[in-house]
């Protein structure tokens, strides 16, 4: 079971967090506004919208798990660059759209250059740029 194929997102507003994730250049074929669900296309996996209500249903029909309020779930969510120039235009483009910055990009202890934002549910996501980062021939971060 080495692989992640999905990443599902359980989101508020459908239409909204399709805009945002489009804004913030995620691609899909979706053409509606307002879908029952979504897959963004990406390198190596896919990441999925979905009503939060239902994903809670889905997981238990009979007593769907609640999110807790704004805590903080202990998952991060993170795209790797290939310079800092390509992580200062995806805070461009969140703060553009709504997204709420948690943390700037600035230097790292680890030598690289990273900062977290939110979507418009509150989902954390990091947006990195190591140095000495390799990717492969399908843009996939290799990690030795």
């Amino acid at each position: 079971m080495n692989r992640i194929n999905l990443i599902c997102l359980g989101v508020r507003d459908m239409a909204s967090s399709l805009s945002f994730y489009r804004s913030i250049g995620f691609q899909t074929m979706e053409r509606e506004a307002q879908p029952p669900i979504v897959f963004f296309d990406n390198e190596g996996s896919k990441l999925e919208l979905f009503p939060l209500a239902d994903l809670a249903k889905d997981i238990n029909a009979a007593n769907p798990p609640e999110r807790a309020g704004q805590s903080f779930p202990g998952i991060t969510l993170a795209c790797n660059f290939k310079d800092k120039a390509a992580v200062d235009n995806v805070f461009r483009l969140v703060k553009q759209n709504g997204g709420a910055i948690a943390k700037e990009p600035a230097m790292t202890d680890w030598g690289g250059y990273s900062g977290y934002f939110q979507d418009l549910d509150g989902y954390y996501w990091e947006a990195a740029y190591g140095p000495d980062w390799e990717f492969d021939e399908q843009n996939m971060l290799v990690i030795p």
